[in-house]
């Protein structure tokens, strides 16, 4: 998967990068493992939590980054 982004698929997200969940659900997007997450992006999910998309890419793309 190339970088993360605001239209990445949630679902794919977490399939292809599971140590995106820890910082997904320490965001509060627990939306992440639940059904809705395969009709979902990642800047969908943060506008519905509430969550700063920008702060949320750079810490998922960290996190992806560390696992390379």
């Amino acid at each position: 998967m190339a970088k993360i982004t605001k239209s990445t698929n949630l679902k794919e997200l977490v399939t292809k990068h599971p140590e995106t969940i820890e910082v997904l659900f320490n965001s509060g997007l627990h939306c992440a493992m639940c059904h809705l997450s395969s009709q979902e992006t990642v800047e969908q999910a943060a506008e519905v939590h509430g969550v700063k998309v920008e702060k949320l890419l750079k810490d998922l793309n960290k996190v992806v980054a560390k696992k390379k």
